[in-house]
């Protein structure tokens, strides 16, 4: 029974960790897709969405000597609106850093948005003297687009599309929009399949956990089995991620010069690491602080339980080592040094409270808006890492307690 309950658990171990590597790196495309810098707060998607107003606008006009007057009032209006809109986006954006406070401050002294002002009666005049004429309405709608982006091109730094362009070439797609179909679609289909063997997985641990505990007496190989079978879900908890931290603007819409405005699944933030990836991240930063950390995450979640998993092998199968106190110490007391227990407890705390404070702040965000409709959501959520760990320290201490009683048990007799 534990040889295949071993094979079972070997075979879906090894096929979650194959997927998780595919569905892992499609997430974190999928996630550069969706974030909110080339959404909500992307320079070149509120020209294009303005350029679309603009071209609505224009089409709408229509002059006459007894509504030119009002005409002018509603493209100075409009102007007035959109350079402000600009100024308000371009102070929040820079409020962000310090150096883009420096940058704030320097814009503000010089007065270039008040500059921009000064001059929309004169734009505005020269609207009207194209639009005297039907034949120039394209010609105004060019103007308009070109002079918001000449502002916006002196205002705002370029946006960086590299990484958009990469993973658009990867998957050889047209354009964004397909990319997030493709990868959503991808990646619901890989999550399915990890499910499948993601049960297999925890039906063999339970089934496991209910032999150690009603078995009278194991054999040795029986023994040997169990701990390759603990050793499959140690690999299994180290190498996935534990946890996902996912916050995001589901939806956001609202009314710009009598338009609706709409932004969807916003990403804001979004971090899924393993205990591997938090090692191996840790120690190539640099900084001794965190390379320490990195060391102690490492001997208390790899180094301790590999080797109290190599000494209860070395312990049944070598007669000397039965007696060597080296090995009877990591096998039957490393338990309180392990720090497993303690190790899920706290990824579990973190998990918490990183999932109470991201919707509290969603929640903020939404008592925020009272002129916007929006909805946000947190997709965090604990990860097949987290439980394949845990079910590791159940079954390690299992088998230890199992061990100890069989050497217990010839001395009271």
């Amino acid at each position: 029974m534990f040889s295949l309950l071993t094979a079972m658990a070997a075979y879906s171990g090894f096929t979650l960790y194959q997927n998780e590597n595919v569905r892992q790196r499609q997430k974190e495309d999928l996630i550069e897709l969706s974030k909110i810098k080339y959404g909500l707060l992307n320079v070149d998607e509120w020209k294009r969405l303005i350029a679309g107003i603009i071209s609505k606008k224009i089409d709408e006009i229509e002059l006459t000597d007894a509504n030119r007057e009002v005409a002018r009032s509603r493209i100075s209006s409009f102007l007035h609106t959109t350079i402000a809109d600009l100024e308000k986006r371009y102070y929040e954006e820079k409020s962000k850093s310090v150096m883009g406070m420096i940058q704030g401050s320097v814009t503000s002294l010089t007065g270039i948005f008040d500059k921009i002002k000064a001059d929309i009666p004169v734009f505005t005049n020269q609207i009207l003297e194209f639009i005297d004429n039907e034949k120039n309405k394209e010609v105004v709608r060019q103007y308009l687009i070109e002079k918001m982006e000449s502002y916006a091109a002196g205002t705002f730094s370029e946006m960086d599309y590299s990484g958009v362009h990469a993973i658009l070439a990867t998957y050889e797609v047209a354009d964004k929009h397909m990319a997030v179909e493709m990868l959503a679609r991808n990646i619901g289909e890989m999550e399915a399949q990890s499910g499948t063997f993601a049960v297999l997985l925890l039906v063999a641990a339970l089934l496991t956990v209910f032999l150690l505990l009603t078995g009278k007496k194991l054999t040795n190989p029986e023994y040997l089995l169990a701990i390759l079978f603990s050793l499959v879900l140690l690999s299994v908890g180290i190498a996935l991620p534990m946890i996902e931290i996912d916050a995001r603007i589901t939806a956001m819409s609202f009314h710009l010069l009598g338009e609706t405005i709409t932004f969807s699944d916003q990403v804001l933030y979004y971090k899924s690491k393993s205990i591997w990836e938090v090692i191996t991240l840790m120690v190539s930063q640099g900084r001794i602080d965190l390379w320490l950390v990195g060391a102690l995450v490492f001997t208390f979640s790899v180094f301790f339980p590999v080797l109290k998993l190599v000494c209860s092998i070395l312990f049944l199968y070598v007669e000397k080592f039965k007696k060597s106190g080296f090995i009877r110490f990591v096998v039957f007391n490393t338990a309180k040094w392990s720090m497993a227990d303690v190790m899920v407890i706290s990824i579990f705390m973190a998990y918490i409270g990183f999932d109470g404070i991201l919707s509290e702040q969603l929640r903020q965000m939404e008592g925020l808006t009272r002129s916007i409709d929006l909805l946000t959501t947190n997709h965090s959520r604990l990860l097949f890492g987290f439980y394949s760990f845990t079910l590791f320290v159940l079954v390690s201490l299992l088998i230890t307690q199992k061990l100890h009683n069989r050497e217990r048990t010839p001395a009271r007799q």
